[in-house]
């Protein structure tokens, strides 16, 4: 009998070619995971995932279904995956979900947060970005504001062939503090490929007073971006939360 296995992952992705399985031995996290299921299930084994994430990119919480004709219970087959994955990869929960969740479709939000400071550290540098000098949050701030509603964020993001939509609802995008770093915090029903990492090099952009937020707001309702910028730095983002 075919049950429908949901896993909830924990990945550190700085050593990962980012999420997606690739051809030619190269590492990503849904390859790694696959091979040791195949391993312990002694069956092929296809994992759908509620996000993509990029090289480099970490995740705290991503979610990820597949099916499994194994009897083996899910908590034997977590407690195996975690003996056999490396260090940075950790199976958090996992669960027997009906035969009709799909951990994409399914979704209703995800919510990633970036972490960024303004001086280079040798202690925090793994997991954050650097803008290399001090910013104006509160300029960083008005342009988050400006981010949520629905817009078309092709100008801030990678052309993907897999996914030909371009507008996003972001229900929630704000900057705050947490210690030295400063951290945004993204909400949306669905993102584009790098959007995240293009908005935040945006904003760092207009925290150093490249442009104001009006400016922004021009070049988001165009669709055009008119500066020139490369996304921001993987290390800082993370897939924070999946809402179902």
């Amino acid at each position: 009998m075919m049950k429908n296995i949901k896993v909830t992952v924990e990945y550190d992705g700085t050593g990962f070619a980012g999420w997606q399985r690739q051809q030619g031995g190269i590492a990503t996290v849904q390859g790694e995971i696959e091979k040791i299921l195949r391993m312990i299930l002694q069956e092929p084994v296809s994992l759908v995932a509620a996000g993509r994430t990029d090289r480099g990119v970490h995740a705290r919480a991503q979610v990820a279904n597949f099916f499994t004709a194994s009897p083996m219970e899910p908590s034997r087959i977590a407690h195996s995956l975690n003996s056999l994955l490396p260090d940075t990869i950790r199976i958090c929960e996992i669960s027997e979900v009906p035969l009709d969740f799909h951990a994409r479709f399914s979704a209703k939000d995800r919510q990633y947060r970036y972490y960024l400071i303004e001086h280079p550290s040798a202690l925090y540098g793994r997991f954050s970005g650097c803008s290399f000098g001090n910013l104006d949050l509160g300029r960083m701030c008005e342009i988050a504001s400006a981010v949520e509603g629905v817009h078309d964020f092709t100008a801030f993001s990678r052309p993907d062939r897999d996914n030909e939509g371009r507008y996003c609802d972001v229900s929630e995008c704000r900057w705050g503090r947490s210690g030295r770093a400063l951290v945004l915090r993204i909400t949306a029903n669905r993102f584009l490929r790098s959007m995240v990492r293009y908005l935040v090099a945006a904003m760092v952009s207009a925290g150093r007073g490249d442009f104001s937020s009006m400016q922004f707001r021009q070049m988001l309702d165009a669709g055009i971006f008119t500066g020139t910028f490369q996304p921001a730095s993987p290390n800082g983002l993370f897939l924070w939360q999946i809402t179902y």
